[in-house]
């Protein structure tokens, strides 16, 4: 039999060849990225650290196997005769051909099924006291729905827990793999840390914090991805399938690698149960116990304004024109409404407007939205018509936002705001979100925040409109830091933030700028 590093050096040629026959489309859509043998061999590392005497021989299980690059780390970390079992899950058949044929002579059992549809042994001698698994990263909108309902019906059933439809795959494999374990099974998983931060995580969350031990999570940092053709900023957890207690201490590490962390806090269960993200926590100052932000005297900016996303129209290259090219195809003035472009075509942080209120930019764009039903365009309006038939013919209908919309062609409400945020960016300059003053009649897309004054915000602006240069030079004073913290953070440094995100954030500094908005918090009182 060959020996363990020479099987693993085939297996690293046979990944790379696999993965070369795909197209990057489908392994996205796949979820399939591969673990880095180094960092496998982390892992596996770090479970033998944590493995125990009383757990006995190591019954392996590998919920997504790939080529086997887990069962490679198991054997060298643990050595042969430590394993008592190993399996391994494989949707994929060249994968499941390719792990079987490497390592079936080595002891894995190779099992070509969907492991979300395998049922779990029901005697505990015959559940895997060891899993370790990296789930196909596999976004929800590529889950089909009548999949997603039956994977939600089974969390649910097998471990309690209710996950929303925002939430990936990923989500999945580790919340069904409870039914799995043994008592005081050991779990290392290798997840995206987003859902540390995202809503849809706050069920996975709840999960680690009830019905496991959760020991440790290692966050890497974001700018040092983990797979060479995923950018997704990734974390390893640490769980042991005994009963959780509020007081147990979970280890947050960040940075570096597994075994040589560049930053090493702790936090306890109940710590965590207060806290709506934890990503935070790889911070050196992060507050545990109290957030500025969260302090109940303070404004918040979703206080003074009401955030949504920009609009989506599901086909920007069809429903957002040039202006000049929009005239040249006959495209009717009253269905069209001025937009803005892209932030990387704003070169200053103040849109102004030109008569007619579209904003004076290099870029003019137009969105296209038009209310009247198809009979009406058709008889009225032949040119706009012709442009409809030709969006109908390239598929558009069928595209998902534009065949839940009536007429199909018609847009979102985003009226024009008088303030935005870009919705995504990477450090460098004043930091990685762009705070804009808008003063033309334009919408804006969602790679955009739109901020709506409200309440007294609204009023005051209302009767002093220069005001708005003030509030606007006092957004940018907002905290980079704080920013990025409420926001969540994607492999290669993209930084994101969404509307309820935004709205946590303390409007002290606009407060201190524009003490009338102060008038917000007394007409609060006076409410409740």
């Amino acid at each position: 039999m060959a020996s363990i590093a020479d099987i693993e050096k085939t297996r690293l040629v046979r990944q790379k060849e696999i993965d070369a026959a795909r197209t990057p489309e489908d392994r996205n859509r796949l979820g399939q990225f591969a673990t880095p043998g180094a960092l496998a061999r982390e892992m596996l590392s770090l479970a033998c650290a944590h493995w125990r005497p009383e757990k006995g021989r190591v019954r392996f299980l590998d919920p997504a196997l790939g080529t086997g690059s887990f069962y490679s780390a198991l054997v060298k970390e643990f050595g042969h005769a430590a394993i008592e079992s190993a399996a391994g899950y494989e949707l994929d058949e060249t994968f499941a051909r390719t792990a079987d044929a490497l390592w079936h002579d080595c002891g894995l059992t190779v099992i070509h099924a969907d492991f979300t549809k395998a049922r779990p042994p029901r005697a505990e001698a015959a559940r895997p006291n060891l899993i370790v698994c990296n789930p196909p990263y596999v976004r929800h909108h590529h889950l089909e729905p009548d999949d997603k309902l039956r994977l939600q019906r089974q969390a649910g059933n097998l471990a309690g827990v209710n996950l929303n439809g925002l939430a990936g795959l990923y989500c999945y494999f580790l919340l069904l793999a409870h039914a799995w374990m043994a008592d005081a099974a050991l779990g290392v998983w290798l997840i995206p840390s987003e859902f540390m931060d995202v809503n849809y995580g706050r069920a996975v969350k709840e999960y680690l914090c009830s019905q496991v031990r959760l020991l440790r999570i290692h966050r890497f940092d974001p700018e040092e991805v983990q797979f060479d053709d995923a950018l997704v900023s990734s974390a390893v957890v640490l769980l042991e399938n005994t009963p959780a207690s509020p007081t147990d201490k979970v280890e947050f590490t960040y940075g570096g690698s597994l075994s040589s962390p560049r930053r090493t806090r702790f936090a306890t269960v109940k710590e965590l149960a207060r806290l709506p993200k934890w990503s935070g926590l790889s911070q050196r100052k992060h507050p545990i116990h109290k957030r500025v932000n969260d302090a109940e005297s303070d404004v918040t900016i979703g206080d003074l304004f009401e955030i949504k996303r920009g609009l989506a129209t599901g086909a920007n290259h069809f429903f957002i024109l040039e202006r000049a090219h929009a005239a040249e195809l006959g495209l009717p003035d009253r269905f069209l409404r001025p937009i803005l472009p892209s932030p990387r075509y704003l070169t200053s942080d103040v849109i102004e407007a030109d008569p007619d209120g579209f904003p004076v930019l290099e870029k003019s764009l137009v969105l296209l939205d038009c209310p009247l039903p198809e009979s009406a365009v058709r008889d009225r309006f032949p040119r706009l018509w012709s442009y409809f038939v030709s969006g109908r013919n390239a598929g558009l209908l069928d595209r998902y936002l534009c065949k839940g919309r009536q007429p199909w062609y018609r847009q979102e409400v985003r009226p024009p705001a008088p303030f935005l945020c870009t919705y995504m960016g990477r450090p460098g300059g004043v930091g990685p979100f762009r705070f804009i003053l808008n003063r033309s009649r334009a919408t804006a897309a969602n790679v955009y925040l739109l901020m709506y004054p409200r309440g007294a915000t609204l009023e005051t602006l209302k009767t002093n409109p220069h005001r708005l240069t003030k509030v606007h030079a006092a957004m940018k004073e907002l905290s980079p830091r704080d920013i990025v913290g409420e926001g969540r953070t994607y492999g290669g440094g993209l930084h994101k933030i969404e509307p309820r995100e935004l709205g946590r954030l303390s409007a002290r500094v606009l407060i201190e700028a524009m003490p009338e908005l102060a008038r917000f918090r007394e007409a609060q009182g006076r409410l409740f």
